[in-house]
């Protein structure tokens, strides 16, 4: 079992854009937990050797599905209180380019809603990265359930 690090020590707002990343598949993030470091490594840079051994202390972050980003989007549309924004956003994410959809509505039609989605995804994504801090046994349960108190959803109006 890898050695517990400190919560504090990492940068969890770069630990989430890397557990959102849906790029491509040509690229991959990493993270060092003995420096809390992250690299960004493709496999187009000069130097991709991919018999090359790889430390076995660093972590490969996998991006989790988008499935569990487009979640957020309708859990934060059904919490809208404007019942025609509400179902205007949700209309947003029907279908293919459900993202763009959804970020083209909320910008122009509710721009008034924009600073509070993006407090409420990134409060999702904060706690998701100190989940994977969890999953790979780098954070006891304690602390991730003081970060999930802590950063909880903020009120939708």
């Amino acid at each position: 079992m890898p050695e517990r690090i400190d919560l504090a020590a990492v940068d969890i707002d770069e630990l989430a854009t890397a557990l959102q990343d849906q790029e491509d598949y040509e690229h991959w993030w990493t993270f060092d937990p003995r420096t809390g470091e992250f690299d960004y490594r493709s496999r187009y840079e000069d130097d991709y050797d991919p018999d090359e051994e790889r430390d076995p202390e660093i972590l490969v972050i996998r991006p989790y599905p988008s499935h569990v980003w487009y979640q957020d989007m309708v859990d934060f549309a059904e919490e809208v209180s404007d019942e025609r924004a509400s179902r205007r956003l949700l209309r947003a994410l029907d279908g293919r380019g459900a993202f763009r959809h959804f970020k083209n509505e909320l910008y122009e039609e509710y721009p008034e809603l924009v600073s509070v989605w993006q407090a409420f995804r990134t409060a999702r994504a904060h706690r998701r990265a100190v989940e994977w801090l969890v999953d790979e046994g780098l954070v006891d349960e304690s602390a991730a359930r003081q970060f999930a108190d802590e950063h909880s959803d903020p009120p939708v109006p």
